[in-house]
């Protein structure tokens, strides 16, 4: 049975909560628009029966997650789920506030890379500076900005503080003046993952596909999008 359907029992009909499933509810009073409210009073939601936006759905937010990281595009996803575009971008915001950063595990080895896009139009260029970790193939910390060393040396300080073993790179000269000799490694070859890993992000995110009409018209989006598609 649905989350939609309704539950009928000798006591009368009773509705599940869209949240937790549980039967365990209680009204809890009605809307401006006079329409039955209801409380779980095992995962304290309150919720009601049809909601007359599609943005009040509680899957909405993990539809947005699965969509964003399948590709689709902001206005894509807003028709399939038939919602507006400005609703999407700030749940899209709020839902990567939301995501916690996980720990960058001790005594490991890195690839980093970066790759390039642009905001707004295209004289305005930006990279994605993101480190990749050689066994379990995550990602563990990223940055968007200028091709500068103070985006480098973000995803290169967390590194450090994590007492990285080995940090490959490309032989992009930056990196020589942020990581010391001992921790640097630049031999052919060393950054096979984290490049056929570019390969996939530009493959599932729209925006940053090659020769496409989309792109990135906010830095706060776009850093929203990537951290949803890293780490959610």
């Amino acid at each position: 049975m649905n989350e939609n359907n309704l539950s009928y029992s000798r006591f009368g009909v009773s509705h599940f909560c869209l949240a937790c499933k549980s039967e365990n509810l209680i009204k809890s009073g009605k809307t401006v628009n006079g329409k039955q409210r209801y409380c779980c009073k095992e995962c304290c939601k309150r919720f009601i029966r049809h909601y007359s936006y599609n943005a009040y759905q509680l899957t909405t937010n993990q539809q947005i997650i699965l969509f964003t990281k399948e590709g689709l595009g902001i206005r894509s996803t807003a028709r399939v789920l038939k919602i507006s575009v400005t609703t999407l971008l700030k749940r899209i915001v709020s839902i990567a506030q939301n995501i916690i950063q996980p720990p960058i595990l001790q005594w490991k080895s890195y690839e980093v890379d970066e790759m390039r896009t642009f905001v707004g139009k295209k004289s305005r260029l930006r990279w994605i500076v993101y480190a990749l970790d050689r066994e379990s193939k995550r990602v563990v910390s990223f940055n968007v900005g200028r091709r500068t060393n103070k985006t480098l040396k973000l995803v290169i300080k967390s590194l450090e503080l994590a007492n990285a073993r080995k940090i490959y790179t490309d032989k992009l000269k930056n990196y020589r003046y942020l990581i010391t000799k001992k921790l640097h490694n630049t031999c052919i070859h060393s950054t096979n993952h984290i490049e056929r890993h570019n390969l996939s992000v530009r493959t599932h995110l729209k925006r940053l596909n090659r020769k496409t009409i989309c792109f990135s018209r906010s830095l706060v989006v776009l850093m929203a999008v990537l951290k949803i598609y890293f780490w959610s």
